[in-house]
Parts: structure tokens; sequence; C-alpha cells
């Protein structure tokens, strides 16, 4: 997905080519290593990312850095809500479906691998998800 604003200004430059933040998560990450964990990991600071880390990912620790930043957002309400009305989740699953599995069932299945007991148990029976949704207000300090 490609955005407005600050994510195109190509901010950074290596090897001679000038790069943006999403030249570096879209053209590169993402397509390098087609891990649907970069998601969680690479995030714009809205309230409906997921949360930032409090330390740097580090190659000896990263699938357990990327595992547990996957199932916190997972198991967030920012990340997916069951209710009466059906499975609601980030809008991230539905713009990036595609490294999520392509369709409803391989988001779910995503889903599950990182859902917490309680949240396995919601997501058992369901085989659709009702819809997404996303805050993009800024996640900043409230004083």
């Amino acid at each position: 997905m490609v955005t407005g604003g600050p994510w195109n200004a190509k901010i950074l430059k290596v090897k001679g080519v000038d790069l943006s933040l999403d030249d570096i998560e879209h053209g590169i990450l993402r397509p390098l290593f087609k891990d649907p964990r970069v998601h969680y990991a690479v995030n714009c600071a809205s309230i409906g990312c997921p949360n930032l880390q409090t330390e740097a990912f580090a190659g000896a620790k990263l699938d357990a850095q990327l595992d547990a930043a996957a199932r916190d957002y997972v198991n967030h309400p920012r990340g997916v809500t069951v209710g009466p009305k059906g499975v609601f989740v980030s809008s991230i699953y539905s713009w990036f479906k595609a490294g999520f599995g392509g369709n409803d069932e391989g988001v779910l299945k995503h889903l599950r691998a990182y859902a917490a007991p309680d949240l396995v148990r919601k997501l058992e029976a369901v085989t659709s998800i009702s819809g997404d949704f996303y805050d993009w207000g800024l996640n900043d300090l409230q004083g």
C-alpha cells in the first residue's frame, strides 16, 4: 500500500539511491522477506498500528521479537475484535490480505496462529471476516 504524507518523502540515501519509508517497507522489507510479521515491526505510529517496540530488532532474537509483536497485536482489540456482529480486524489485514494468505481463510489462519487460547476459541467456527477498521489518530502521549 502506498500512502501519502511523510511516508513518500525521500529522506534517506543508501548506496546513492534516495529512499522513503514506503520504499523501505513496501519495496525492500516485505518483498525480500515475504513475512507478514513485518507488518508488526514497521508502523506509522498511528493508534491503529502495532505497538512500537521498546528495543531494536536484532538478528539472534528476531523471530522471537516478531512473534511477540504478532501476538501482542492479534490479541489486542486494535488487531481483532469478536462480537455479536462478527469478527472485525484491523484494516492492515485487508490492505495486505495477499501477505496474510490471500483471503479471509488465510487471514483467520494467521490470526489463530498468534491468538491466545480465549481468542482461538472465539475464532474456531469463524469462516469469514465481517469488516475492518483502523484509527489514523496519532499514537501520542496524552497529558
